[in-house]
């Protein structure tokens, strides 16, 4: 902007023929000079959006993976057609205590990423590592405590407990009706009928004196 600026006025400089507005224009040119002069140089480009920009294509994330574990390690699986062909450099995890993020650079045009936070219980990040076979992302967290994880994350374990605990009352019939809810709110239209006609004969039984009214 002040560039332009600069441009404008010695180019004025070169019409102005009275003496009074040429120092006008003069001093105005100094100034600009020297502005231009102290300006801070232009900050370097962001490392990230540089990256970003140099990978091309368009980010897709990996929500299909499959997972085992041996004593020492949680080994997650994740299918990816070509990635040996691609540079060791264009496949990065990064592990913490209780996280890890993968990262696959330019694959076919495009860059895959999958994030895991919470992981169940901690990993060591020295032991930890990936390998790259055919078709496929090997990720080998080492555990900090040779022991079974039921999930992979935190998350998993909580959703699990709480399905478990809508099913696992003491009154059976209750868990039943926690399971016709379940089926209900999930099923389609031919369900929500049926389920609704299944409730009303148990309801007209109930009033009729056919079956115990606890059941």
């Amino acid at each position: 902007q002040l560039q332009k600026d600069l441009e404008e006025v010695k180019e004025l400089l070169t019409k102005a023929t009275r003496k009074r507005v040429r120092d006008v224009l003069l001093a105005e040119k100094q100034k600009l000079e020297l502005e231009i002069k102290n300006q801070p140089p232009p900050k370097p480009k962001d490392v990230t959006e540089e990256e970003k920009s140099s990978l091309g294509g368009y980010t897709v994330k990996i929500n299909n993976y499959g997972w085992d574990q041996s004593d020492k390690f949680v080994k997650i699986y994740i299918s990816l057609n070509g990635v040996q062909k691609l540079p060791a450099e264009n496949v990065q995890v990064n592990f913490t205590e209780r996280s890890f993020d993968l990262l696959v650079k330019n694959l076919n045009g495009k860059n895959y990423t999958m994030t895991f936070n919470n992981l169940l219980k901690p990993i060591s990040v020295e032991g930890s590592s990936r390998k790259i076979k055919t078709d496929m992302i090997l990720v080998m967290c080492k555990k900090k405590r040779e022991e079974k994880w039921d999930c992979l994350t935190q998350v998993e374990k909580e959703s699990k407990e709480k399905e478990k605990a809508a099913y696992d009352t003491t009154d059976p019939s209750e868990g039943l009706m926690n399971i016709l809810k379940k089926m209900y709110a999930e099923g389609d239209d031919e369900m929500k009928r049926t389920i609704n006609k299944a409730w009303v004969e148990s309801r007209e039984k109930q009033y009729k004196g056919d079956i115990p009214m606890d059941i």
